[in-house]
């Protein structure tokens, strides 16, 4: 009888797909829970709906659990924004979705991403710096109070990007 219960409320693992303008009210959803400032519904559409804005999403039964969005510049990217639901955080799936992301980029020729992150939020820093990422400015008082590390990793082939660092 336990063996079966515990079947029952097993966590899967997140599935990890293309995010799309269909996903625009959870991301706002999650962004909301996630950041002080959240994006509205209308805001991640109109992302979403950019065609050189890519996503992915993270979908643990019908549950969203987390997406990460960026937006392309010739051979350049900029991460704009990655959450994970808290039920989910420091399960890895942060990591899954950053390296599932960080290879698309790739595949579309992508040299370069950058992202902002605040300098007090060492689980999202620890997971850049960990994934290859390198502070290269500062922003001060850019979240509030709070300074923004602008980091930068520079991509080689997706195969390559398996080879990466263990995190």
């Amino acid at each position: 009888m336990i063996s079966l219960l515990s079947k029952l409320f097993a966590r899967s693992e997140p599935i990890l797909s293309d995010a799309s303008a269909r996903d625009a009210a959870a991301i706002a959803v999650l962004h909301g829970k996630s950041f002080q400032r959240g994006w509205s519904e209308d805001e991640v559409e109109s992302l979403l709906v950019e065609r050189n804005v890519i996503g992915h999403r993270a979908l643990a039964g019908k549950k969203f659990a987390g997406f990460i969005l960026s937006r392309l510049a010739a051979d350049e990217a900029e991460i704009l924004s990655v959450a994970v639901d808290r039920a989910w955080q420091g399960r890895g799936l942060g990591r899954r979705l950053l390296m599932l992301h960080l290879g698309r980029l790739a595949g579309f020729g992508t040299q370069t991403v950058f992202l902002e992150v605040g300098e007090t939020n060492d689980p999202a820093a620890k997971l850049y710096l960990r994934a290859g990422f390198r502070e290269v400015s500062r922003r001060p008082n850019y979240y509030g109070n709070a300074t923004a590390l602008i980091l930068r990793r520079d991509l080689a082939s997706p195969v390559d990007l398996g080879r990466s660092r263990s995190i």
